[in-house]
């Protein structure tokens, strides 16, 4: 049982705290029109905010729910207000992250300082490298509707394994049961979806004892030396998930590495070299277009186009991409889209 930590809800309300959640909830956002209000008002509002919360008096406001296609899955994002929600959830996070990271596993990624996808692949990339003995075959899962079907009873269960502070609890619980499982879109869903699922890393990392497993998200990939053993894992990982209530998506695989590489978070991954997914540079071109035909401004282009560099710039077919997109970053546009 992990050590359990009290003592942290007056750290979430300090005004210092508070003047910190809006500096990083507000990044990306400063021309949005309640950004530039607390801006305008930081003292008043956050003195407000700092009240209600050190009162117990803070509720999450209403959500505004809207509908996406995302590759072609449906999905229900929940958004909140940035003024008291987004900074409340910053708030939070800044307190508690020091304590969760500790508690997650190595190859845990997503929502993490240091952890992304760069991080993931660069690590996959080396294991693959240098044992490619046990690396032969992979097993890719994932689970289905994992956000909708978050309970919320375990996942303050998990909470409560950390955490031992009764007002600080009260808050969380209070933020899960505002809505359905846990929404698309909140700050701190991202956060609840790894501490629901960081007892199922450690049970795979410690009972099972699998050496090459990684997690981003609710997407899975574990290296293995056969496929037999793949199988009695996919099985062993079928069960244990239906213990936090979740279910194993169908669309589960076993493959050899050498044969086809690992198609995970936009990458197609082999042991000498990678390659960015067809469909992210498709979707780079798209949104250039959108630029060029005056739909985005050059920032908002710019922004997305970072990423998509950041991407291309490790892999072994992305060269025009690459070309294209560093002029529109420099200001030096171009006369056509991104080419792939």
């Amino acid at each position: 049982m992990p050590k359990r930590v009290g003592s942290l809800f007056d750290q979430v309300w300090d005004y210092e705290n508070l003047e910190i959640a809006h500096k990083f909830a507000s990044r990306g956002k400063r021309d949005r029109s309640e950004v530039k209000w607390v801006e305008a008002n930081k003292g008043d509002a956050l003195l407000t905010l700092q009240y209600l919360l050190k009162n117990n008096l803070y509720k999450t406001s209403k959500y505004r729910i809207f509908n996406i296609t995302e590759r072609g899955k449906p999905r229900e994002i929940y958004v909140l207000p940035y003024y008291p929600d987004r900074i409340v959830h910053h708030a939070v996070i800044q307190v508690l992250l020091d304590i969760w990271i500790p508690w997650f596993i190595r190859d845990t990624y997503g929502s993490i300082p240091g952890r992304g996808i760069h991080d993931a692949v660069k690590r996959i990339t080396k294991n693959l490298k240098y044992d490619p003995e046990n690396t032969k075959y992979c097993l890719k899962l994932d689970i289905k509707k994992f956000y909708p079907s978050v309970d919320h009873y375990r996942l303050k269960q998990h909470l409560q394994r950390k955490l031992k502070d009764p007002q600080l609890l009260t808050l969380l619980f209070e933020v899960i049961d505002s809505a359905p499982g846990i929404p698309i879109g909140n700050y701190l869903s991202q956060y609840f979806g790894n501490v629901i699922l960081t007892p199922f890393d450690h049970w795979i990392k410690e009972v099972l004892n699998i050496k090459y497993y990684y997690r981003y998200v609710d997407d899975m990939i574990i290296l293995g030396a056969n496929k037999s053993s793949l199988h009695q894992i996919k099985e062993s990982i079928r069960i244990k998930l239906k213990e936090e209530k979740l279910e194993l998506k169908h669309n589960w695989s076993i493959f050899p590495v050498d044969k086809s590489g690992i198609n995970f978070l936009g990458f197609i991954i082999f042991r000498n070299r990678k390659y960015l997914r067809r469909s992210i540079r498709l979707r780079a071109r798209k949104f250039s277009l959108k630029y060029f035909k005056h739909k985005i401004r050059l920032k908002k282009c710019r922004r997305s186009m970072a990423s998509w560099y950041g991407w291309a710039r490790i892999t072994s077919n992305s060269k025009f991409l690459r070309s294209s997109i560093w002029p529109i970053m420099k200001k030096k546009i171009g006369h056509g889209p991104v080419l792939v």
